[in-house]
């Protein structure tokens, strides 16, 4: 049975820990002395990305502002390692466990490919603590931060009923899995709410497997929307990771509205030419939820098991940065009103 720990009720500003992530930075190749399957616990947060990598201006991002956050106010070294293409589960397993053997504290694994790598991993090292972003690792040691994605996207789903002039949006997802179902469910759901029933979406998945590129591909996610774009929609929505900004550059291009995802992609310095198109974006606390690990460490009360970060504790959000937000009729005060009844429990979003 599946153990659940008390829902963590601290969240970072999402904004501020988005804005903060950059596409510099580097990976450590200090080695420790720790062996026997305990670590030396002499350093601090060390993260192992996923697919995309650093400087996908969005998911991996938004781990590394975590990572920054902690670096600066703990005063520690950290480390952050990019995926190899094509790589194993024996290859990630590999990975953390070099992480820990050097000593630092917490190893988290952004994105749940590294799910089984994981699990084998915290049992050779159970005096360090393991994060997983996006999936459910079971561990004395390890805590499994997951989102409640379904509401921010419900969120995204208003705006993009309110910004519609055609009455046909939009959603690419990277990877066909239960995850990325997650955010169209939210989408939709907060679409037709919204509408009525009138307003019609478009769903399209760039891949069935991550391992096909669905999430690191911006010529797969422009080709998507563009193919949208030409059915009529006019608000596009993607949960795609690095894909995604090939649907921001569509947009761009068609003049028609993006909603970003993960990170307030309005903000991020590589999307810069494309911020005009960039509606909103449906916000995930990744760096937050990085933090906050880290800081459990620090403090000396390890976090563990599952911590689900969701709109009550401003795990998951909107982005309002665009000007442009504040001037579409009626899509403030909706999406306000939609965030107070999800809190409340009035409004029950789908996952599927």
């Amino acid at each position: 049975m599946r153990r659940i720990s008390k829902l963590t009720r601290v969240a970072v500003g999402v904004a501020s820990l988005a804005l903060a992530a950059t596409a510099c930075g580097g990976t450590s190749s200090e080695s420790g002395n720790g062996g026997d399957g305990e670590s030396k616990g002499t350093k601090g947060l060390a993260i192992a990305y996923d697919i995309g990598g650093k400087g996908d201006q969005s998911f991996n991002d938004a781990a590394y502002a975590g990572l920054q956050k902690a670096e600066k106010e703990f005063g520690y070294k950290t480390a952050d390692i990019e995926p190899t293409e094509g790589e194993t589960d024996a290859d990630k397993q590999q990975r953390l466990e070099s992480l820990a053997k050097q000593g630092y504290n917490p190893v988290v694994g952004v994105g749940f490919a590294y799910g089984p790598a994981m699990e084998a991993a915290s049992k050779k090292f159970p005096k360090t603590t393991f994060g997983i972003v996006d999936s459910v690792v079971e561990g004395d040691n390890v805590a499994s931060l997951v989102f409640a994605e379904e509401q921010a996207s419900y969120l995204a789903g208003v705006a993009a009923a309110k910004a519609t002039k055609s009455n046909t949006v939009g959603f690419v997802g990277g990877v066909d899995i239960p995850l990325i179902h997650k955010f169209e469910a939210g989408y939709k759901q907060g679409v037709q709410d919204t509408s009525g029933g009138k307003v019609k979406v478009i769903s399209q998945y760039l891949t069935q497997t991550a391992e096909e590129g669905g999430f690191s591909s911006p010529d797969k996610g422009k080709a998507a929307a563009e193919g949208q774009i030409e059915k009529g929609a006019d608000v596009l929505y993607a949960a795609a990771g690095l894909s995604g900004q090939g649907v921001i550059e569509a947009a761009a291009k068609a003049k028609v509205w993006a909603i970003g995802v993960d990170s307030d992609q309005y903000k991020q310095e590589a999307l810069a030419s494309y911020k005009g198109s960039i509606l909103t974006s449906a916000l995930k606390d990744v760096g937050g939820a990085v933090y906050t690990l880290a800081k459990s460490v620090e403090d000396g009360k390890p976090l563990t098991g599952v911590q689900t970060f969701d709109l009550k504790v401003n795990g998951v959000g909107l982005a309002e940065s665009n000007p442009e937000f504040a001037k579409i009729a009626g899509l403030s005060d909706a999406v306000a009103k939609a965030k107070e009844e999800i809190i409340a429990g009035d409004i029950k979003v789908k996952t599927e």
